[in-house]
């Protein structure tokens, strides 16, 4: 290995070390976050508000529907919660996966059981 490519190999394993770390941190991703969400051609925003403990989320998210608490899981640099509200009446499920990287999460949004998905963009409220 070329003696150039050692350092650079070096802080591409320090950068994911660091990145997982913060992640894995006691309440790394707990505060608010702004969840911009894409399901069908339809944009939507909501406000949610994470508690980390260890790999456990916990909180509430708030959308033009109303707030619902939540639940999720942290695995590495891995993200995912879910909550439950309705939609016309009709109770659903909205499931959030993503990853994060950059100060962001990005990812999929399934919504059941109306079997549609979309995407997100997360970022934390400052």
């Amino acid at each position: 290995m070329k003696r150039t490519a050692l350092p650079l190999l070096f802080a591409s394993v320090l950068a994911s070390v660091l990145a997982f770390a913060q992640v894995q941190g006691n309440g790394a991703l707990t505060g608010a976050w702004q969840v911009h969400t894409s399901v069908s051609g339809n944009e939507s925003d909501a406000v949610c508000t994470f508690a980390q403990k260890d790999n456990n989320l916990t909180g509430t998210c708030a959308t033009d529907q109303g707030a619902s608490k939540l639940i999720g899981k942290v695995d590495g640099t891995k993200v995912s919660w879910s909550y439950d509200s309705e939609y016309n009446g009709s109770p659903l499920t909205v499931t959030y996966s993503g990853t994060l990287a950059s100060g962001k999460i990005t990812g999929d949004v399934d919504v059941e059981p109306f079997a549609v998905d979309g995407d997100f963009t997360a970022t934390q409220s400052k």
